[in-house]
């Protein structure tokens, strides 16, 4: 009986066959492992049309081989790349296309899931070989923008390092879109939390500042005098009062209070 051979191109040799090139179908198919378990290649793909892999049965450099494969190419729309429906195998995919377009990994035919590598993302790519004729492929990225996780989330804290939370396309940054919870800025020995309002200049003008010193001191409600003004304005925003409820107001200091006509 003739050798047959897997799906990813490994020579089954029967019995008794092959009788002095046994050996180097053997170290043929190591070969084929060894790229199967841990290889890199790279893979062309072409603008005007899908790409199809194919196995090479008992040879090594199959592109659907390699357990790491990068895409190349200049692309002008989304592009598919293919492999046979009997291909049960695990992939890390990279698009390295130019053009800013998706690279589609998916079996040849069927209705089953695919997976889309989107340009300058890397992704693990599950084929299954599920079905003999819808199989499916099951997509992980990892090592992408969070822009791709419509809800991601942290496992602990997170260090700004320095830097800022910043959004740049005038949405807002919820901290409590829930409407429960508490927004807590933390202060440490030496630095008093505080939430600031301030411009983008951050020139020390123009701000407004809620600053909890250390522990049992009362809040500190700050408006800036670094502008050059001698004092500030607190206004309602409409004909409304300013009301500070019942808690009245408390000041070692007096309170001076003056009638402005226009």
């Amino acid at each position: 009986m003739a050798s047959t051979y897997t799906p990813l191109g490994i020579e089954i040799q029967q019995t008794g066959e092959n009788a002095g090139t046994w050996g180097t179908k053997t170290n043929t198919n190591l070969s084929i492992i060894e790229q199967i378990s841990g290889g890199y290649t790279t893979q062309a793909v072409t603008d005007g049309s899908d790409t199809t892999l194919s196995v090479t049965d008992g040879n090594t450099g199959a592109t659907l081989a390699h357990r790491v494969i990068e895409f190349t190419g200049s692309l002008t729309a989304s592009r598919n790349v293919t492999i046979p429906l009997d291909v049960q195998n695990f992939y890390i995919l990279k698009n390295a296309t130019s053009g800013s377009q998706n690279v589609v990994f998916k079996y040849a035919s069927g209705t089953g899931t695919s997976a889309t590598v989107p340009n300058g993302k890397t992704v693990i790519a599950y084929a299954k070989a599920d079905d003999g004729t819808n199989p499916n492929i099951t997509l992980q990225e990892f090592g992408g923008d969070v822009v791709d996780d419509t809800s991601p989330q942290l496992g602990g804290d997170l260090d700004m390092n320095g830097n800022d939370i910043v959004t740049t396309s005038n949405a807002n940054i919820d901290l409590n879109p829930n409407g429960s919870g508490v927004v807590n800025l933390v202060a440490n020995a030496t630095r008093a939390g505080t939430l600031r309002f301030t411009e983008d200049t951050d020139d020390g003008s123009n701000y407004l500042d809620l600053k909890a010193g250390a522990m049992g001191s009362n809040l500190a409600f700050t408006l800036p005098t670094a502008d050059g003004t001698s004092g500030q304005a607190i206004t309602t925003n409409g004909s409304g009062a300013l009301s500070f409820a019942d808690a009245g107001i408390s000041t070692g200091k007096a309170i001076a209070m003056a009638i402005v006509f226009g």
